[in-house]
């Protein structure tokens, strides 16, 4: 048997969980010298810790018994540094126990206090909190600690570096002298072990073998980028992938509010996490992700703190980070309990020194490579398209009966081209990327993305006709976004789109010949009433009219080409 110094409910609740084997932090915290010893272990997220130390405690609450007493004082104390963690660590402890019948009270930042109170009087088993809401309920002595037999600090390192050291050191003072105290921390720097040897007495120290190489199950990849592109390529990424879920981490607020309108403009399902949402928000955003209304997640490094998801299999640096710690932290969202994972770093060439001396500190290899191209990913479409439930699910008869119809008035051919097409209009378009990497002027042109075949296509389109969009410069009109709106709204390829020109109210654009009618018909179909779009009636072009100050007209030949001021989002 895998847990054999286990009290019988909690080794039930394991075998219910289908928990066949340790991983490797939960094993040493059962080894018999840390039977009923304070613990100072080091331990990566995603390494099972939350789970370790509820089975490094059960002993402790539990002894022989096969169920815990009625609820009263608290016999635990876990400590957490964000509201994210501690609610992770509420669910997974809330299983864990609940064949000893124990009451598990979650006391964090962001929820009503008054209602954390009222459980509290009710009598619980195992408290977790951050610190600031549990020194506020010990202080209005909601919170009694005398019964207390064990109090956990979960990633020690981070409460200390946000700040909580104070708060901490206040809630300690306040357990009984005779408790155990756990202290689990990913890194062990001075601060760390100056509170353990206040805190703690003759403490066992644990260091999972092999810790300090990260995350085994992390696939790590860096790929070179243009900046200018960085969003498509994280377009491609997230299609090249097709990860359940995914998470793209951002350096600031602003990048993430920008990015997760990109994404959902492109047709991805997408929740944003920052420190500017509510608790409420939050976990809403996060229940999207859990039961897949959304599959995206764009989030800052402080909001993702202690985000567990167990579909999460993709993760993605749209900003560098600041250092190798945090890498790890962000990749470790991904790779956890034994699952697979992969990290995707997007370097500019201007940071790649800063990138290699990052990935050289983490003890990081990874394989560096291109942004994958628009061909590979509609490759990839191609493959996984008969593994869709379109062609897995069992058909119904109405289903077969129609498909008869349908066969004996439409070629094969064009019946398998339709479907396809169906298929393919249910997903974001891949975007053409450039690869830095590559030789400069390689494809014939001192601009790598220059084509001078470009100008005779143009030229066979015919002549372009001009409209009217209603948003302009005081909507926050993005060249970046714009393109990608007018391609899918309107049914045409980036080619068909000439010279775009945003003005204060409004932006005037060029759709190359044909395209035209085809555009305005399907953009009208599709998406907002609120967003529209005009024919101009005439020859006379904005292009030929002297513009406002600060635009220049689009040089002869030039495809798809946006002139017009940065405006305040880009």
């Amino acid at each position: 048997m895998p847990f054999p110094t286990l009290p019988a409910p909690i080794a039930r609740a394991l075998t219910e969980r289908a928990y066949d084997e340790p991983t490797p932090v939960q094993a040493a915290v059962l080894e018999a010298e840390a039977g009923g010893r304070d613990l100072l272990v080091s331990a990566q997220t995603g390494s099972g810790k939350t789970v370790a130390y509820g089975l490094a405690i059960a002993g402790t609450l539990l002894g022989e018994a096969e169920s815990l007493p009625p609820p009263a004082a608290p016999l635990a104390l876990v400590i957490a540094p964000t509201r994210e963690l501690a609610l992770q660590v509420h669910r997974e402890l809330s299983w864990l126990y609940a064949a000893a019948g124990a009451r598990v009270v979650a006391c964090v930042g962001g929820m009503d206090p008054r209602r954390e109170s009222r459980f509290l009087m009710e009598g619980a088993h195992i408290v977790v909190g951050t610190p600031g809401r549990l020194r506020d309920h010990i202080e209005r002595r909601n919170l009694v600690t005398d019964a207390l037999r064990a109090v956990v600090l979960d990633e020690a390192d981070e409460m200390l570096d946000l700040g909580f050291r104070d708060d901490l050191e206040f809630i300690l003072s306040a357990t009984p002298g005779e408790r155990r105290t756990l202290l689990f921390s990913a890194t062990m720097p001075k601060a760390i072990a100056t509170l353990a040897e206040r805190y703690q007495r003759d403490a066992l120290r644990i260091a999972v073998k092999g810790q300090e190489q990260g995350h085994a199950d992390i696939t790590y990849r860096a790929i070179r980028v243009v900046p200018r592109e960085i969003e498509h390529v994280v377009l491609n990424v997230l299609r090249e992938a097709d990860a359940p879920t995914a998470i793209v981490f951002c350096n600031t607020r602003n990048a993430v509010r920008h990015l997760q309108a990109v994404l959902t403009e492109r047709g991805f399902s997408v929740v944003a996490l920052s420190g500017e949402l509510g608790q409420g928000e939050r976990n809403a955003a996060l229940q999207a992700l859990r039961d897949g209304r959304a599959r995206v997640c764009v989030a800052t490094d402080v909001a993702a703190r202690g985000i567990d998801l167990p579909t999460l299999s993709l993760v993605i640096h749209a900003d560098l980070p600041h250092d190798a710690e945090v890498l790890q932290h962000r990749s470790g969202r991904t790779g956890r309990a034994g699952r697979k994972g992969t990290s995707v770093l997007l370097v500019p060439n201007s940071r790649r020194r800063r990138a290699e001396q990052m990935l050289a500190i983490a003890k990081i290899a990874p394989e560096w490579s291109g942004p994958p191209t628009a061909d590979e990913v509609r490759r990839l479409d191609g493959e996984r398209m008969l593994s869709d439930p379109l062609f897995t699910d069992a058909p119904m008869e109405e289903d077969l009966a129609l498909a008869e119809q349908l066969l004996a008035q439409i070629e094969p051919k064009d019946l398998a081209a339709a479907l396809a097409r169906v298929y393919r209009s249910r997903l974001p378009a891949p975007e053409d990327v450039t690869d830095p990497g590559e030789v400069p002027g390689r494809r014939g042109s001192s601009n790598p993305r220059f084509d001078p075949m470009d100008a005779e296509r143009i030229a066979a389109m015919g002549p372009a006709v001009w409209f009217r969009l209603n948003l302009g410069r005081r909507d926050n009109a993005d060249p970046r976004r714009l393109l990608p709106l007018l391609t899918r709204r309107g049914g045409v390829d980036r080619q068909e789109i000439g010279a775009i020109r945003i003005f204060e109210r409004e932006t005037k654009f060029e759709v190359r010949g044909g395209a035209a009618s085809r555009f305005a018909a399907t953009f009208a179909r599709n998406g907002s009433p609120e967003i529209q779009v005009v024919a101009l009636a005439g020859d006379a072009s904005p292009v030929d009219r002297p513009g406002p100050k600060g635009f220049k007209s689009p040089r002869a030949g030039k495809h798809a080409r946006v002139v017009g001021k940065k405006s305040r989002t880009s």
